[in-house]
């Protein structure tokens, strides 16, 4: 029996609505929410491939390069907790993880003394933040990042400014830029040199638009315009987490990597993110639905639940919070029933 649920896109902060198509129990397409605010009937490839996890996620533990029961596995990850001394043990949280697995993440982080970690592209939180419409509603964008490409429903937003008549002025890493086909002007300077050039052109009814930043410097400098700003995330729920616990930079997070010993990485994949030599650290135990890097070069994995499996909330780019719902059974553990059985 074929039947169609509605969630959210976990691929990065925009937010958008995306049905799940279910044949028999198992999801096996997705197609865009039409009448969600944040998309209104698109999607972007990502979007339409976020199945993928929930349909390679794991059946087993892992312990030494070995699948185990689940049971077993946690009982070794408790075991090697119980012998670790706190202050090297660090717990890497996520804009993967809900507002709800966060929130026990931050408890149980907390009641053991470990450090916690959470890295948000190298960006920080904003307090005001540019909406969607705002952005929409600009007579100049300033974009930093390639938007159109990497993040293509806030870059929807870019071309109706641009066809609202507002002048595009665009940044990227790359000689060619998907966004640069609308740019009015264009650059691959560094940010802060984009910032110093364009000073004079940004006033209230511009927004900055920027999903990367070369420095924490960049970022006290846009906060510092006289102008609304929306940073992007790559992650679903990274602008909540950052109301939760504190980002660390880049250079934060490689120091403290250097100084632990036991790391365990909550549905993040930080051996992708960071270039890091991590077999420095003892032990890397991993909780993750599938397969990444970082479950790669774990001691310990832990299958949990896919975004699919589960229900929760996200706070999107701007700043809204949207709940989802389960969109299929599941006998898997989520995030939370883990902990509790470390804290058993």
């Amino acid at each position: 029996m074929l039947e169609i649920k509605h969630t959210l896109c976990p691929s990065c902060s925009v937010g958008c609505g995306l049905n799940v198509i279910i044949n028999n129990g198992e999801i096996v397409g997705t197609f865009p929410y039409k009448r969600h605010p944040v998309n209104a009937g698109k999607n972007c490839l990502n979007g339409r491939n976020s199945i993928e996890c929930y349909q390679n996620k794991f059946d087993k533990a892992i312990v030494s390069k070995s699948e185990t029961d689940i049971e077993k596995a946690i009982e070794e990850v408790s075991k090697e907790l119980g012998s670790a001394d706190s202050s090297n043990v660090t717990i890497i949280c996520s804009g993967n993880n809900d507002m709800e697995e966060i929130e026990a993440i931050k408890e149980f982080g907390e009641s053991k003394n470990f450090n916690l970690a959470f890295y948000a592209d190298n960006l920080k939180d904003f307090a005001d933040v540019a909406s969607y419409d705002e952005v929409a509603g600009a007579s100049k964008v300033f974009v930093i990042g390639d938007l159109l490409y990497e993040n293509p429903l806030i870059g929807r937003r870019i071309v109706h400014a641009k066809q609202n008549g507002a002048e595009i002025y665009a940044l990227g890493k790359a000689e060619e830029s998907v966004t640069f086909n609308i740019a009015d002007e264009t650059s691959n300077s560094t940010v802060e040199e984009f910032l110093d050039s364009n000073k004079g052109n940004i006033d209230e009814d511009s927004v900055i638009v920027f999903n990367y930043v070369d420095s924490q410097d960049d970022l006290d400098k846009i906060e510092a315009l006289n102008c609304k700003c929306l940073p992007v995330f790559s992650k679903s729920n990274s602008k909540g987490t950052l109301g939760i616990i504190e980002p660390k930079s880049l250079d934060e997070m490689l120091e403290l990597l250097d100084n632990t010993k036991v790391l365990l990485v909550f549905n993040d994949d930080i051996a992708d993110e960071l270039e890091y030599d991590f077999t420095k650290i003892s032990k890397i135990i991993s909780f993750a639905p599938c397969s990444n890097k970082t479950t790669e070069i774990s001691d310990i994995v832990i299958p949990t639940k896919t975004w699919l499996e589960k229900e929760g909330s996200f706070v999107n780019a701007m700043g809204e919070t949207q709940t989802f719902t389960a969109a299929v059974e599941s006998d898997a553990l989520s995030e939370i029933e883990i902990i509790e059985k470390l804290n058993g």
